[in-house]
This record gives C-alpha cells, structure tokens and sequence, in this order.
C-alpha cells in the first residue's frame, strides 16, 4: 500500500471515530434529558440545523476528500 493511500486511511479512521464519538455524546445528552417538554433550541443549531449533524458532516468531508483524490490524481495521470 502506498503512503498516500495510508494517510487517506487513517484520515478516514479518525472522521470515523469522532464521528462515532460525537453521535454517542450527543446521545447520552439526549437521554440524560428527562423532562416532558423540549428545551429551547440554541440559537445557532437554528440558523445552522444541518451543519450539526455528525452523519451530514461525515459525508461532507467524505465527499470533500474523494474531490481532493479525484483532483491529486488527476494532476499526477501520466
């Protein structure tokens, strides 16, 4: 396996595990909530709802890098 190809796995890792590490605390904040009503919403969550979303997040930043590999290859073709 090349080097690029090791940095691009480990950069998949660690989107994957804090991915996984803010979905299980937001989570557990959820469910520590115990009350019948919702609480007041932040004000940026609202201006931004879908920024805060790990899953959408994830896929931004996937897609981002693929963009990135697509050009490096690209710009390297031979």
């Amino acid at each position: 396996m090349s080097n690029f190809g090791i940095i691009l796995a480990g950069v998949a890792l660690i989107i994957l595990v804090w991915g996984l590490i803010y979905t299980i605390s937001t989570g557990k904040l959820v469910s520590t909530r115990q009350s019948e009503l919702d609480t007041e919403i932040n004000e940026k969550t609202q201006n931004h709802p879908m920024l805060l979303n790990p899953i959408f997040l994830a896929y931004i930043i996937g897609i981002g890098l693929a963009i990135l590999y697509i050009v490096y290859q690209a710009i390297n073709y031979q």
